[in-house]
């Protein structure tokens, strides 16, 4: 066939016959089914009727033990307001932060920032944005250092919706700590907002009871010259599930993401981490470190990182390591990156899982102390790496107390 000739081939006749490789055509001439090619084409709905039920066969819900938690994928949920508790210092901790820096309070649904961070990709956050009442809103602003912590512990064991914005206004400065306590089946979405310039460190800090499970989506949206600090640390709870996703859309932007989880007999500690360069010159960092001990302890980690087209000088590294302290357990650990400009300064993934280091081992009992003691020192240490970059020195010191007594309470298991 000449050019010529082939040039005037309609569009039928240049697709594939029905049921060619395998793929069968449907009525309307388009094939069934079209997988998704990136990590931002996901779809994405605030309703939860646009999700079909969880079967646990979807990629996001694949290692996760949906049975557990149907009625919040499925169930009505409580998007009632309720009880929290608020705790400001400055940054000298000699003065009382200024009211109008940091503002508390509920908001409507109507507010203009909901929605503005991101949207749900599946369907128990869609669940949380369908049925919350109110949002709670933190807004940052004020360009002098401040911490603020605020803490839910009577949400119950009633399945809950919840949806939390956390504004930083350009320039400001901020750590915000978001402590869970007490009893919880939640579903719960997050929206972090940072304007041009701000530096804000987001701690979601999980120390459930035992029986609690807790199902999280943090969505980012970062802006030129700003910088996001976001620290998970999952230590309580049945299921706890927190995943970030981080939108790099101003020039210069950066993301320091850490995660920090100590999953014991029978916890799953589940974190799917999602970082998309959609700004030329952004930069992002992703480390998380678990430690698992017990029958049945079960940890999840997903690492996706999108460098899109524009993100030309992007500077990204993204790693997990999991220490394994006992027979019985499982660690799951997926990096995964997505270059669509070559134009970049690096970009890479690690991941890790293994039991402890014998040599190390036998050069602490070498020196006179005993197993168990140089076991706690090892683990110790790997932990404290998260802990020591959180940047506030009293969570710091609890946590370091909060890892001692979690190994001192497993010693000689």
């Amino acid at each position: 066939m000449s050019v010529a000739s082939a040039s005037t081939n309609t569009a039928s006749e240049a697709m594939p016959t029905a049921e060619q490789h395998g793929i069968k055509e449907h009525s309307d001439g388009r094939f069934g089914f079209v997988p998704v090619q990136t990590r931002s084409a996901r779809f994405k709905s605030a309703d939860v009727s646009d999700f079909d039920a969880v079967t646990g066969r979807e990629a996001v819900w694949k290692l996760s033990p949906v049975a557990k938690f149907t009625d919040l994928t499925a169930g009505e949920l409580d998007g009632s307001p309720y009880e929290i508790s608020t705790a400001e210092i400055s940054s000298t901790d000699t003065a009382d932060v200024d009211s109008s820096d940091i503002t508390v309070g509920w908001v409507g649904r109507d507010d203009a920032r909901i929605g503005v961070a991101g949207l749900p990709e599946e369907r128990a956050s869609a669940n949380a944005w369908t049925s919350f009442e109110q949002a709670l809103a933190i807004t940052v602003s004020g360009e002098d250092a401040k911490e603020i912590t605020v803490t839910r512990a009577t949400l119950g064991s009633a399945p809950r919706a919840a949806h939390t914005i956390i504004e930083a206004k350009p320039f400001s400065r901020a750590v915000v700590i978001l402590q869970n306590n007490g009893d919880a089946r939640l579903s719960e979405n997050v929206e972090i907002i940072l304007g041009e310039s701000a530096n804000l460190t987001v701690v979601t800090l999980q120390e459930w009871n035992d029986g609690a499970v807790h199902l999280s989506n943090h969505f980012a949206s970062v802006g030129r010259d700003a910088r996001l600090k976001h620290v998970v640390v999952s230590l309580g709870g049945s299921i706890v599930r927190v995943n970030p996703s981080v939108h790099l859309v101003g020039s210069g932007s950066d993301i320091e993401a850490l995660g920090l989880y100590f999953a014991d007999a029978g916890q799953h500690l589940e974190q799917q981490v999602y970082v998309n360069h959609d700004a030329p010159h952004s930069r992002s960092r992703v480390t998380y470190k678990g430690a698992l001990q017990g029958q049945g302890a079960r940890t999840v980690w997903i690492g996706d990182v999108l460098i899109g087209n524009k993100a030309t000088g992007t500077d990204s590294y993204e790693q997990n390591r999991n220490l394994v302290l006992t027979e019985g357990t499982r660690a799951d650990s997926v990096p995964n990156l997505e270059i669509e400009t070559g134009d970049i300064l690096g970009a890479g993934h690690a991941s890790a899982t293994g039991r402890f280091d014998d040599e190390q081992l036998f050069y602490l009992q070498s020196r006179g102390i005993s197993e168990d003691e140089a076991r706690r020192l090892v683990v110790r240490g790997f932990l404290t790496e998260i802990v020591q970059q959180i940047g506030s020195p009293q969570l710091e010191e609890r946590l370091q107390i909060t890892i001692e007594a979690e190994l001192t309470a497993t010693e000689g298991e």
